[in-house]
């Protein structure tokens, strides 16, 4: 067969592929926003519910799951990155950095059920934190730190290494090379890690199962020891547990659209920071 014409196939396959995945994500999506709209309007998202969850609105779980999401990226970013820049700056390809990578990328693959059995058995239950916000953060940065470290990895290592070696030349520190001229150059991919990360959290039933998250709980948490709704598993609740499903299944819906809302508007946040710092760099 010519070349021309195997190279001419491959690349109709590979676009009829490509256009399938967009198909179906676009069929989703519209299935969830065709379903999910009638349920939208300004009670739906300011309110608490009632009656058995068969009306009111969602607010307690979309103040939960945003409580949840930046307390999870406070305790994983810094340890994470922390942990990427010395098996990358520092460890060399030393054995134990090889094993450190193999055990992270082993730790990726652990179903969110195991890290919310092990968070009830760590946080909830040996350290004390009971059923609370600061166990399900805690948890839920356990499960985002294999993603955080390695994408964090990938993007220190894109940094050309004559930015080193011109830093150290001029008299730099190892330290003030990392933190002035290495990590400015590697943020806008490690916010790529921050993107795919967030995107994971917020979207974790399993977790928070066993560690946060009440099946009715009408107001705002007042502490980080205190229990709360959270966007996922309310929606898991209306889907499964709900006494009237022709009264709940509209608020599953709008409850999965708002989820969806909020997980593409965060990226859309950080992708639109580090657009703008790549063009920073770029100029500079």
């Amino acid at each position: 067969m010519d070349r021309k014409i195997k190279q001419r196939i491959a690349f109709t396959t590979f676009r009829i592929f490509s256009v399938s995945v967009v198909l179906m994500l676009v069929s989703i999506l519209g299935f969830i926003v065709f379903n999910g709209a009638k349920a939208i309007n300004w009670t739906f998202l300011t309110a608490s519910p009632t009656e058995g969850m068969t009306a009111g609105g969602i607010f307690p779980a979309i103040v939960g799951t945003f409580y949840l999401v930046v307390g999870s990226m406070l305790f994983a970013l810094p340890l994470g990155i922390t942990a990427a820049i010395y098996t990358v700056e520092y460890g060399g390809e030393t054995r134990i950095i090889r094993i450190m990578r193999i055990m992270t990328n082993n730790l990726a693959g652990v179903p969110s059920v195991v890290f919310g059995l092990f968070g009830m058995t760590l946080f909830v239950n040996k350290m004390g934190f009971g059923s609370s916000l600061l166990a399900g953060s805690l948890t839920l940065a356990l499960l985002a730190l294999p993603l955080i470290i390695r994408t964090t990895e990938e993007a220190l290592k894109a940094v050309p290494d004559s930015y080193r070696t011109g830093s150290l030349a001029l008299g730099a520190t190892k330290l003030t090379t990392i933190r002035r001229v290495v990590l400015p150059a590697a943020f806008p991919n490690i916010l790529t890690g921050i993107i795919l990360s967030v995107g994971r959290v917020s979207g974790e039933t399993a977790p928070i199962l066993f560690t946060v998250a009440a099946y009715f709980l009408p107001h705002l948490p007042d502490s980080i020891f205190d229990q709360a709704m959270a966007l996922p598993y309310h929606l898991y609740v209306l889907a499964t547990s709900g006494t009237d499903m022709e009264a709940t299944r509209p608020m599953a819906y709008g409850t999965a659209l708002v989820l969806i809302f909020i997980v593409l508007l965060m990226n859309a946040l950080v992708s639109l920071l580090r657009n703008s710092l790549k063009n920073k760099n770029s100029n500079e």
